[in-house]
This record gives C-alpha cells, structure tokens and sequence, in this order.
C-alpha cells in the first residue's frame, strides 16, 4: 500500500495548495450561492480514482489498454446482467462499432435501414451513415419525449434491419411495443444506452432486451473514465468483431495479460493464417476487418473500475436530485410539464427535462437560470435535420413535434453530486423568479 499511500499524500498536498480537487470532485461542500455554478453533471470522484489513475500510469504494467481495462470490461458486464464487453476511446465509437459488427455479423447489405429518433445526440444517427446504412426517422411524442412508436410500423419496409432507441435522459420508451414489432417483423432491437446506465423496463436492464448496447463514460454520464465508451452483448462474435473493429481490424482478439502470452489465446499465434500467402506470420499483424484505432488508455480502466463501485450510489443520487428538482420547478413555475414516464419505466436519470409553454417562456427562464448559475442544456441536437451537417437526409418539415423541441423543451441536472445546500440555493432562484 505504500505507493498508494504516498499518491494520496500527493493529490492532497496539490488539492490543497492550487484547489484543484474541488472542480476535479465537483465537490458541493464549498457551495456558495450566486458564485458557484451549479453544474448539470460531472464526474463522482474522490481520491479513489484520481489514485488509481496515478498508480496505473506510474506502475502499471500498460499504457494503453492491458489488464485494468479487460478488467472492467468485465466488471462493467457483470453489473448490467451481460455476458461480455469491450471499451473504446467514447460513447460516439461505442456506437460506430457496434453497428460495424452487427452489419458484418448479420450481412447487412448498404444502404440497409434503421429505425431511429430524430431528435437526440447526433453521434446516436451518424455511425448509420458512417457505415453505409440509412436512417428511417421517426418523430417524437411530446408527452414522452421519445419517438412515437406508434409511427414505427408504417415505416417498416423489406429493407429494414434494425430499431436503434436512445431513451430521453434516461426514461425509456414503450419496451414492449418495440419488442413486439421486433418479432413480428424479424428485426434487431439495439439500444444507445450513453444516457441510461441503469435504467429498467419491467424491473430489468434496458440493455437485456437488446442484441446489443453502447455507453458512453464521459464526465457528464452516469460513471465517468474522463472520455470512454463501451459495447456490451450476450453474443460473444458482437464482441470479438467489435474489439476488431476498435482495434484497427485486426484479427487477434488477446486483451490484457494474454497479450504476453507466447503463442496468444489461440495458442497458435505463428502460423499460415494469409490464404494468398504460404509463409508463418504472426496472428497480432492479421487484419479481417477495415477498421479504426479507438482504443482507451489502462488508467481509464482503472478508474472505471472505482466507479463500478459507486454506479449503485450514483444511480439513487440522480433519482433523488430528479425527484427533488422536478418537485420545485413545478411549485414555483406551474406551466411547466414534465416528460411522462411510463408505468413500467425504471429511468436511471441523466437529467431533469421541463417541456414550457412557448418559445417565449423557455427563452426567458433558460437565460434567467444561467443568468443565476444554474446550468441548462437544450434537449441536445433537437430535430437533427435543422443542422447543417445532416440536413441533405430528410426534410425536417415532416417532423412538427420534433421541430417543437428546441422552443420548448430544456434540462437541468439531475446530479449525483447535489446537496441539501444546492437544492436550497435552486429553490431560491426560482421563488424570486417573475413570470410575465
């Protein structure tokens, strides 16, 4: 323990003289109201991860991913009830490999369609492009914030392979009519879970209703490695065709201490592996697949290890910080309404969303709470066809609720971090409030 101790007698010493772990913890315990920003996320860290990032990079025994990170891909597998997974550089690859792997698993053919919101983070839409398939968009329901799956099925042709979801900050949509339509129509449901680590549908993990899932670990997630992404399935070929893909296509599938192994997991490392080619070559320097270079750093794996320990905790703050600001909102600004969360919902909030009256209404209330230092986000991109990098996909006119969202609808944090004195300062904000 002596390394790790003489780490935490370092970071100390650094927290105290330059202040630096009070914006590294988003610690809340030096809050002062009109000062501090309330911050709509961050990481959850203490000492614990700041130590093991150190101790990884000082003595660990890899720079780039080795045994921490299959360590918690492992770890991270196990919690959310999967058989394996495999992390990557961010949530936004997590994606582009995971539908590589499907495509080359499954035999899509390009320009193959997917079902997927038009509304959300961009990187949810432009890995399909990105891998030469085409996005069927479907609009959003206002009283959800989801795309109405009641629009699903008339948009379902011979050409469609898949339903991608990426749930609304955490609340998830209707799981059983999705479900249903999957099976009856013989399609893949998958899921973009960056923003609903935890979340549940009929007290189980969204991610087991799905063939395959994504996560993202940036700092405003649910658990943060700084930058970092997962994929996670049940179906071990998803996997191993996504590290290939992430690891510039290669066709070895080692990771961690197998590396080091002498003939590699195979246990045929040298050998004939090129058809075209009679000679002995080593099986680390064969590529099946075109692939990228998205690989995390072990000291990622190291702290994401920490987090793991922490996910349940951070799962019951963000519920909490939810509940207690969505009960003020309304108390003092009764026009506002909330998203409406299904009957079978469990949602692991990665926000607090309030849906306004009018553009007018939201305008103003944005500008005064930043105006007071509580952060605000717009529900991400909106309609993603009003951007100019995808604008050539559709006409956004055929989307009217989706259109509806950047005037109306924004969020604020649903925290881990939040604190009796945080909640005191948001509810004086909102009590001096002037609505017109």
């Amino acid at each position: 323990m002596e390394i790790e101790t003489k780490i935490e007698e370092l970071i100390d010493g650094l927290g105290k003289d330059f202040n630096l772990l009070q914006y590294v913890y988003n610690d809340t315990s030096k809050f002062v109201p009109g000062k501090t920003t309330v911050l709509y996320s961050g990481p959850y860290w203490d000492n614990q991860e700041v130590v093991a990032a150190i101790k990884a990079l000082l003595v660990g025994k890899w720079v780039s991913s080795g045994e921490n990170v299959r360590l918690f891909e492992m770890g991270f597998a196990k919690k959310i009830n999967q058989k394996d997974a495999v992390m990557v550089n961010s949530g936004s690859s997590a994606n582009l490999i995971m539908l590589a792997a499907l495509k080359k698993y499954y035999g899509w053919e390009d320009q193959c369609e997917v079902i997927v919101s038009v509304v959300g983070f961009p990187t949810t839409i432009a890995p399909i492009i990105q891998n030469n398939l085409y996005p069927v968009f479907i609009d959003i329901e206002m009283d959800t914030l989801n795309f109405d799956v009641e629009l699903i099925e008339k948009n379902i042709t011979k050409y469609t392979k898949a339903i991608f979801i990426s749930p609304v900050l955490g609340n998830p949509p209707n799981f059983d009519k999705i479900i249903y339509l999957c099976e009856k129509h013989n399609l893949l449901l998958i899921l973009d879970n960056c923003d609903s680590l935890g979340s549940k549908w009929n007290g189980k993990f969204l991610n087991e209703y799905a063939v395959a899932s994504s996560y993202s670990f940036y700092p405003a997630h649910h658990i943060s490695t700084g930058e970092g992404g997962m994929v996670a399935s049940d179906n071990p070929e998803l996997i191993k065709l996504a590290r290939s893909f992430s690891w510039w296509g290669r066709g070895c599938y080692c990771v961690g201490s197998a590396n080091m192994l002498p003939n590699g997991t195979c246990n045929n490392r040298f050998d004939k592996w090129l058809q075209d080619y009679d000679g002995i070559i080593d099986h680390k320097y064969i590529f099946e697949n075109m692939g990228y270079n998205l690989k995390p750093l072990d000291l990622q794996g190291a702290i994401g290890l920490v987090q793991l320990t922490k996910l349940d905790e951070i799962h019951i703050n963000r519920i909490s910080s939810h509940d207690i600001i969505t009960e003020l909102f309304l108390e003092y600004i009764p026009t506002l309404k909330t998203p409406y969360m299904l009957p079978q919902a469990d949602p692991s909030w990665f926000g607090t969303p309030f849906i306004c009256e009018s553009r007018k209404e939201k305008e103003k209330l944005v500008g005064y709470l930043e105006k007071n230092k509580i952060q605000t986000r717009n529900y991400f991109a909106g309609n993603i066809l009003l951007h100019p990098g995808y604008k050539h996909l559709d006409d956004y006119k055929k989307y009217p609720n989706a259109n509806r969202v950047l005037s109306e609808v924004f969020f604020v944090g649903a925290s881990p971090h939040y604190r009796p004195n945080v909640f005191d300062y948001i509810e004086e904000v909102l009590q001096k409030y002037e609505r017109d």
